[in-house]
């Protein structure tokens, strides 16, 4: 799973009693250093204005005219100031790229502070940062306030601003899936779907009864059953799973497949009790942490607010993410907790292959045998990213915060994924 590196447009803001020189050195020097970066760069021609920036508010319109010509051939803009730049010119140019907007500074050198050498950046950039704010153009800066392209600070800028716009772009026009109704029980996963569309973020629904009758429909000798039955093969340890168990997870798989693909799913949230245990026998965990590493964020519980924010942090990472509880205590250390969930832990993020088991804590309910699909196993020891997302009053409200998976002992009688 790799996931491509964003393409920037270029803005170069000018003030036009500085050197041109400036001006010529960063097009050239910004360039390259992004795609040696791996980023695919546009810029606007040097012709099409003086020196190929942005000073006066008629310039500006005539960047602006460029980014629409090119919409949706780049995901972020880098706001590059060779010299001080112009306010005035960069509202108009940017007000709407519609795509996050990144403020770029070049430092000025104690021994190159003479007229035809000195930048004034360090200001120009205070100023621009200013007036964005009057105008409501939101930006991304970082420290140090200053910076040159060619240094490792910019680098880690870049990489920083990159993770940003796939976020952003990733999260807009967003299509999650609820697959199954939620459970009453469950009210902790409620979400409001209209504060989510109007963040640019559509929930699809779909009966659960539509999606047994599907997998009950699907001929087991199928093309796409039987590839989807290698991959599950090759995917994890089946150890004494039935074999009928095991046909329902491939054709569940498929149906999800097809689903994903008719509704142009980003990410999914499945109702993952108790109905596929009583009429497949199955639980779909273990297809939720293939579908992570594949890419589409998969959430239990049509746990829709997790789907969101697993995309995200998918995003983010370019790795895949997972559906955890914060759910035990461990012993009587208040600074650990066991992360637990019943199966559906990508494997990419475990500690070797896991093995598939009956969901011992549901058996509870529907007697054994009735709930295989749950990925046994251990989470590698690695620092992590978390994050959630809940609605109130019509606002999304996200908590996000950095932890570690320890290598700590768990009991082996300890059921699911921790």
């Amino acid at each position: 799973m790799q996931t491509p590196k964003t393409t920037f447009a270029l803005f170069f803001g000018n003030r036009g009693f500085f050197p041109a020189s400036l001006i010529e050195s960063a097009r050239q020097e910004m360039a390259d250093v992004l795609r040696k970066l791996g980023h695919e760069v546009l810029m606007l021609d040097s012709q099409a204005t003086r020196y190929g920036a942005v000073e006066t508010p008629q310039e500006g319109e005539v960047y602006a005219d460029f980014l629409r010509q090119n919409q949706g051939k780049f995901g972020g803009v880098i706001l590059c100031l060779p010299n001080f730049g112009d306010e005035t010119g960069a509202v108009a140019a940017l007000k709407d790229a519609g795509v996050p907007i990144f403020i770029q500074a070049y430092p000025d050198d104690l021994h190159r502070m003479g007229p035809d050498q000195r930048r004034d950046a360090f200001c120009g950039k205070l100023s621009i940062m200013d007036v964005f704010r009057q105008y409501g153009v939101r930006f991304t800066v970082l420290k140090p306030h200053v910076v040159a392209p060619a240094s490792r600070q910019f680098a880690e800028h870049v990489d920083y601003f990159d993770r940003l716009c796939r976020v952003v772009n990733g999260l807009r026009n967003m299509t999650v899936g609820a697959i199954g109704a939620r459970t009453t029980p469950f009210k902790t996963v409620r979400i409001d779907e209209l504060a989510l569309q109007r963040h640019g973020i559509t929930v699809e629904t779909m009966d659960m009864a539509e999606v047994i009758h599907r997998v009950r429909s699907l001929s087991e000798d199928a093309p796409e059953v039987k590839e989807k039955a290698e991959a599950l093969r090759r995917y994890t340890g089946w150890g004494d799973t039935p074999s009928q168990a095991f046909m329902n997870l491939t054709r569940l798989g498929v149906v999800l497949d097809q689903i994903i693909a008719e509704l142009r799913l980003d990410a999914l949230a499945i109702r993952c009790w108790l109905e596929l245990q009583q009429q497949l026998g199955i639980s779909p965990c273990v297809l939720l942490g293939f579908l992570n590493d594949q890419g589409i964020a998969a959430a239990c519980e049509v746990d829709v607010g997790s789907a969101v924010a697993m995309r995200a942090l998918h995003l983010a990472s370019g790795k895949a993410a997972a559906c955890l509880d914060w759910n035990n205590n461990y012993g009587e250390d208040d600074e650990q907790c066991i992360l637990f969930h019943c199966g559906p832990v990508p494997q990419s993020l475990m500690t070797g292959h896991g093995v598939v088991t009956d969901h011992a804590i549901l058996a509870n309910a529907t007697g054994p045998g009735c709930g295989w699909g749950c990925n046994q196993g251990r989470i590698r020891p690695m620092p992590v990213t978390f994050s959630n997302l809940m609605t109130e009053d019509g606002c999304l409200w996200f908590y996000l915060g950095e932890g570690r998976i320890t290598d700590d002992d768990i009991p082996p009688e300890f059921f699911g994924c921790a």
